[in-house]
């Protein structure tokens, strides 16, 4: 049976106010619940960027629920520091906390002032990090490494009786069949032309095991009209494929290069509706393929509304199919 969560956008709601709902969330029925992980924010207009490890202590506390969290290991965060915070989160909450490890974007990790590497030294590295993660996280003393990053005699002193999940966040076919090699799960996004069901079969057709995981971008309002102004205004900054996405370095640039970008445009990375029906067959369309987790991600920065209406016409339909 699919599971349906919340996802928690740090890059668009004050940490305190994401904190509130995300219980919300939990108290409609949502049945889990995912976060972004984001230095800088897509837009000015957006404007918030909370440091997501903090804030999942906070929500794992104060919720009962599963939470997971994407995470980029390499740059801003050095991989046995990522190690040491997971399995920390995985040992105070045992069984309701996962990672999703990506190669990261430049408009997150350039603060450390190091250099951008080029797209597959980037998924190099999120391999040999993943290794190291992996291997901290089942009890091994790490001595000495030395590659894309180095570690120095690293050992985690406190773990979960069984490592977190590690899963993989995959956009293309190729980086899902890289996943398949080391990850423990995957996730992915609705993408036009539903591109994300060719990633899932990419990566279960390269023997890729575990959960597969949609997180979904949708707009909603009590009407057409208000649904596609918030979508425009909050997402047109995310309709970018590579190389922008990943390269571009701040939201001033983000906020430019999306200047033009169309309500149309928009609307194939969002799905937009003022009909809880209506996104209610979507949602449940997208899991067929094989998607045993959906997240759901309303792109407004005002999410109370959109949680009571899930919580009453849309939750309980996709439960009950």
């Amino acid at each position: 049976m699919t599971i349906y969560g919340f996802h928690a956008s740090q890059e668009q709601i004050a940490p305190s106010q994401l904190l509130r709902d995300v219980q919300h969330a939990e108290t409609v029925g949502f049945q889990a619940a995912m976060s972004s992980d984001h230095f800088m924010p897509w837009s000015h207009r957006q404007g918030h960027s909370g440091f997501t490890l903090s804030w999942l202590g906070a929500a794992l506390a104060n919720t009962e629920f599963p939470i997971g969290s994407v995470i980029a290991p390499g740059q801003r965060y050095h991989p046995a520091i990522v190690a040491q915070a997971t399995a920390t989160l995985g040992e105070m909450f045992p069984g309701r906390y996962w990672a999703a490890l990506g190669a990261g974007q430049a408009m997150n990790e350039h603060v450390t002032g190091e250099l951008w590497m080029d797209k597959e030294t980037r998924r190099r590295r999120l391999v040999e990090c993943a290794d190291i993660i992996s291997r901290l996280h089942r009890g091994e003393r790490i001595i000495s490494h030395r590659g894309f990053v180095s570690v120095d005699d690293a050992y985690l002193y406190d773990r979960p009786a069984e490592p977190i999940p590690l899963y993989a966040t995959c956009i293309t076919p190729e980086a899902a069949r890289l996943a398949a090699t080391w990850a423990h799960g995957m996730i992915t996004l609705n993408q036009p032309d539903d591109v994300q069901n060719e990633v899932l079969s990419a990566y279960r057709e390269a023997g890729g095991e575990g959960p597969a995981m949609l997180q979904v971008h949708l707009s909603w309002a009590e009407t057409r009209e208000r649904a596609e102004a918030i979508a425009h205004d909050q997402w047109r900054t995310n309709t970018f494929g590579a190389p922008l996405d990943q390269d571009l370095p701040t939201p001033e640039h983000f906020d430019s290069a999306a200047a033009e970008v169309s309500l149309e445009t928009v609307a194939k990375a969002v799905w937009i509706s003022a009909e809880p029906g209506q996104l209610t067959d979507w949602i449940a369309a997208a899991a067929e393929p094989g998607f045993d987790q959906v997240y759901l991600h309303h792109v407004g920065q005002e999410q109370q509304d959109w949680l009571d209406l899930a919580g009453k016409a849309i939750l309980p339909e996709l439960k009950g199919a």
